[in-house]
């Protein structure tokens, strides 16, 4: 559906215009209504939309980017607050007033409305750009630099602005981009139209996948990619997103990837975790030419920060971290910034010995304390630790922070582009200062949004905790984001993939749900996995068919009807068979009932014990009954010592809140119960599952095997799977069920 927004051509909607291009609304402009007109949006049916605001809400609603407008009560209140504002930048002699007012609030936020886009945004956006020379003037100017830095960070990353701006603005009236304009609104932006694609291309090409987007000044054949992650934890589903990204632009552009572990600080990490990285990079599948450590460059590293204090862009701070943390806030400049060059040398000296003095003293980095940008006030580059290191043992007292080594090693291997979360998008220009210092071209960053789930914890430091604290098994939990936890939990690789591929290298940040990675876990599953049978071994109900087989009789059917891979199974009829009490409760007397791979039957009694609970059934059967006919369709198994005993385990989420604020401490969150065991009854041929098969049980849901038979009196131990679709947790919680 294509909408058509008609508008005076001296007047055009701006804010409504930008929305539509970055969420991908398709709209066609008319801009043939009479001066002084409210723009109109027309829909389908002769429906009509009018309003700048109005038109901005409905094209946050219908875009293919969440959270533009919908949001919690809170935000989405600010954010109209924010579009009752932006007018004021249309009026000349408070325009000056209201940048000094947004710049101010931006010192302290990256966006205006929580921690991703918004059509606040957008709006405020498009009244600045909207003044065309105006604004221009000031933002090449330092005057208001947080408005400028939020402006310019919003034109990098949605470059389809570059075409609204050079189209409207100054114009009467839509017309054909000049090359000038397109010049003046790119100024620094020069590499917009090869990270984003030409606009015009776009259009005549059609809308390409959000993971069809360009690196920037990327050749075929000579792209060199890394996947960097800290030692310090196990692979969660948010670093699977930049190791699969930096896997898809290698091949796209028929490059390479290398694996470097950034070992750089010897309190976290260990050679178990190295390992189960690895583990985890070959689980995803991702191709790699080699595998290097920062610790490989601690020599080059070290002459390099001595290099720098030599040339006097990097000094030896012994301020108490506290002070210095709170002198970086303040933008005050440390004492020790002005120490003479020997004096530095002498400290860092007494540092690379580990001594008293040294272990005091941290290098930092002679940036500039005054930056609006706190990333740049001098930050450490080497700080003491006398903790071995888990390759090279206590070697170095000195190590150097991310910081410093990351723009160092990635120039040093010759990386061509770094790929990033935008939430680092404060820190390029640190990146940048660094590998400038150093003497180092610069490495191109590529920046895409972190992935974020509802109800989950991404922090390794958070993790941690859970399993320090015996809340979790280990780092392979099933309740756990980690590649290891969520594929014990059932998660098939390639829908995991699959999920991070459709979502591309997309810079917006969104909250997703899980339902969706779930769902397309079902689509791959549900047509190849076997069924089987199972029934709840609590308070199950005996149905005795008066006419049933004397004597148990076996046939051979399938354990997937349409799918003969899935192989065979052995089901048993006979006289007298449990179903699940849930079900023998819904029943009424004289009901006729489809039992499941078998036929109808009828029952005739229904006996109860004095608490009115269903104790036994008694009915025949009636084979020659339709099973279109009847309202129960019951899953069922003999009476037999064939029976193997299960423990169907279904999760809950590790903590109750959907989203934790910044502030917000995730240990009042915890929730404490999260994991339901019920014992159920399985059908025989359950004895052949080997541990990581994944079955259906049928009405049931879908598990994974997580312990396969032993012995008779073993319990299998069966993980449910989410399917994608919104249900109470634990849904087979029964009474004195196991509870962690």
């Amino acid at each position: 559906m294509e909408l058509k927004l008609s508008f005076p051509a001296d007047s055009p909607p701006l804010a409504v215009i930008a929305a539509a291009k970055i969420a991908g609304v398709p709209i066609s402009t008319d801009p043939t209504l009479t001066t002084g007109s409210t723009p109109i949006m027309h829909i389908d049916n002769g429906l009509k939309l009018r309003g700048n605001f109005v038109l901005l809400r409905y094209i946050s609603r219908v875009a293919n980017i969440p959270d533009l407008y919908q949001r919690d009560a809170c935000e989405s209140s600010q954010i109209d607050e924010w579009l009752e504002y932006a007018p004021i930048f249309a009026s000349g002699s408070q325009f000056e007033e209201a940048c000094g007012y947004v710049d101010g609030y931006l010192l302290q936020h990256t966006f205006l409305v929580g921690h991703s886009l918004s059509i606040a945004d957008i709006a405020v956006w498009s009244g600045l750009a909207g003044t065309g020379k105006r604004w221009e003037s000031l933002r090449s100017s330092k005057k208001y630099q947080n408005l400028a830095r939020w402006f310019n960070s919003i034109l990098t990353e949605y470059g389809v602005l570059n075409e609204v701006t050079a189209t409207y603005v100054g114009k009467k009236g839509p017309g054909k981009p000049t090359a000038s304009k397109v010049k003046e609104q790119q100024g620094s932006n020069a590499n917009l139209a090869k990270v984003n694609g030409d606009a015009a291309d776009k259009e005549k090409e059609g809308r390409k996948p959000t993971s069809e987007v360009d690196l920037p000044e990327a050749e075929v054949g000579k792209v060199r990619l890394r996947f960097a992650p800290e030692p310090s934890g196990y692979l969660h589903i948010g670093h699977s997103k930049a190791a699969l990204l930096n896997q898809y632009f290698a091949e796209r552009y028929q490059g390479e990837v290398i694996i470097r572990f950034d070992d750089t600080n010897p309190d976290k990490e260990s050679n178990e975790f190295v390992d189960n990285l690895l583990k985890d990079i070959e689980t995803l599948g991702i191709k790699y030419r080699t595998v290097t450590y920062t610790s490989d460059y601690f020599p080059q590293l070290m002459e390099m920060a001595e290099k720098l204090i030599r040339e006097g862009k990097a000094y030896v701070d012994d301020t108490p971290r506290e002070q210095m943390q709170k002198e970086r806030m303040d933008g005050i400049e440390s004492r020790c910034r002005n120490n003479s060059v020997e004096e530095n040398l002498k400290l860092w000296k007494e540092m690379i010995a580990g001594s008293e003095r040294g272990t005091m003293c941290c290098v930092r980095g002679k940036l500039d304390m005054q930056d609006p940008n706190k990333s740049v006030r001098d930050p450490v580059y080497y700080r003491c630790n006398q903790t071995p290191h888990h390759r090279i043992g206590a070697k170095y007292k000195v190590y150097p922070t991310y910081d410093f080594a990351c723009p160092f090693v990635d120039a040093f291997e010759g990386i061509t582009h770094a790929l990033r979360s935008s939430e680092y998008h404060d820190r390029n220009d640190q990146y940048y200062w660094i590998q400038t210092d150093m003497g180092f071209s610069k490495v191109h960053i590529y920046e895409f949004s972190r992935l974020n789930l509802v109800y989950t914890l991404l922090s390794k430091r958070k993790l941690l905790w859970f399993v320090q604290n015996g809340l979790v098994e280990g780092w392979d939990d099933p309740r756990f984001p980690t590649v290891q936890g969520i594929v014990r939990r059932g998660l098939k690789i390639e829908a995991l993939i699959q999920f991070i591929l459709e979502q591309g290298a997309s810079k917006n940040l969104n909250l997703m749900e899980w339902d969706k990675l779930w769902a397309t876990n079902k689509k791959i599953v549900d047509p190849v996995c076997p069924r089987h049978t199972a029934v709840i071994e609590e308070r199950r109900v005996l149905l005795t068919l008066s006419n049933g087989p004397d004597d148990p009789f076996v046939r051979i059917v399938p354990k997937h009807k349409k799918y003969a891979g899935a192989g065979e199974k052995a089901t048993t009829y006979t006289k007298r068979i449990w179903i699940d009490y849930d079900d023998a409760v819904s029943i009424s007397v004289n009901e006729e009932v489809t039992l499941m791979d078998w036929g109808n039957a009828i029952v005739k009694e229904i006996r109860k014990d004095q608490e009115g609970n269903v104790t036994h059934l008694s009915g025949i059967l009636h084979l020659e009954g339709s099973v279109k006919t009847t309202k129960l369709k019951l899953t069922w198994l003999p009476e037999s010592d064939e029976l193997v005993k299960l423990s169907v385990v279904d999760f809950d989420y590790l903590i109750t809140k959907k989203k934790l604020e910044e502030d917000e401490n995730f240990v009042d969150v915890v929730n404490p119960c999260t994991r339901k065991e019920t014992p159920a009854l399985g059908d025989s041929n359950m004895r052949n599952l080997q541990r990581g098969d994944v079955l259906q049980l049928e009405r049931k849901g879908y598990f994974r095997c997580d312990v396969p038979f032993l012995r008779p009196q073993k319990r299998i131990v069966l993980f449910a799977i989410p399917d994608g679709k919104q249900q109470p947790v634990l849904r087979f919680a029964v009474p004195d069920g196991k509870t962690k």
